[in-house]
């Protein structure tokens, strides 16, 4: 089990990078038809969520399908040297271009990080204990590590769901952050499925946008097993009050 930093919603790019990573593909022969397909599930359950930047998503979805159909033409495109012309170079590059940005922004906040380590003369002793090992290991994670557990509670509710005509209901974002509030004011660390299996589509939604708000205000600390489609919270022990959580 590791612990989340949950800085930003990622992109498109991103999640076509958490496909490549996840399954040990080859950047440079992406099996174009099978993301494509998964890519499509991911846009359609954030559509669900609303969540920022989807139109994005929308537009690389159509990129793919784009390469996919190219891809399946019985003839292929040429160069002016008469060379074919691979639909998803284009991509690749794109991809390649993205991950030099990350890496090169993660070395900055690796340097960031390591000055803030750094303590004058009479600093707060207490200030440096706050930031010694939990115990848990801090690993990147991506959101849609959490879309899985999302999307696992989601296909069960429309199992569940019934049939006949209910009274409509609807949740709002501070009410769910209340919930998640009340059910981790015990210090425990309560599964994500727990909480939401069983009731509606809406609440499931709801509360995983509550999730992702109180994650970036540092008001939970997110855990997830690798092995596992869920994910697991915990009251924060040093909110932030704001930006990043410091989990």
């Amino acid at each position: 089990m590791y612990e989340v930093r949950l800085q930003q919603f990622e992109g498109p790019l991103d999640l076509l990078l958490f496909f490549i990573r996840r399954d040990e593909l080859d950047i440079y022969d992406i099996p174009i038809a099978g993301i494509a397909d998964e890519f499509l599930e991911y846009v359609r359950l954030l559509e669900q969520v609303d969540l920022d930047g989807v139109g994005d998503f929308l537009y690389m979805a159509a990129l793919l399908i784009n390469i996919k159909t190219r891809m399946l033409l019985p003839s292929q495109e040429l160069d002016e040297e008469g060379e074919p012309i691979d639909p998803r170079q284009e991509l690749v590059e794109r991809l390649l271009e993205y991950i030099r940005f990350k890496e090169a922004s993660d070395i900055l906040s690796e340097a960031h990080d390591r000055r803030q380590e750094q303590f004058t003369r009479g600093q707060d002793l207490e200030i440096v204990a706050e930031l010694q090992d939990s115990g848990d290991t801090i690993a990147d994670a991506s959101i849609f590590d959490l879309v899985k557990a999302l999307r696992r509670v989601l296909t069960e509710a429309e199992v569940v769901e019934p049939s006949h005509e209910v009274e409509a209901e609807s949740w709002s974002l501070e009410g769910q952050q209340e919930y998640l509030e009340e059910h981790l004011a015990d210090g425990e660390r309560k599964s994500f499925v727990g909480l939401v299996t069983g009731r509606p589509r809406g609440f499931i939604i709801a509360t995983f946008l509550a999730v992702l708000e109180m994650a970036r205000n540092g008001l939970v600390a997110i855990f997830v097993e690798r092995s596992a489609l869920d994910f697991y919270l915990s009251a924060s022990t040093n909110p932030t009050g704001g930006g990043a959580p410091t989990e």
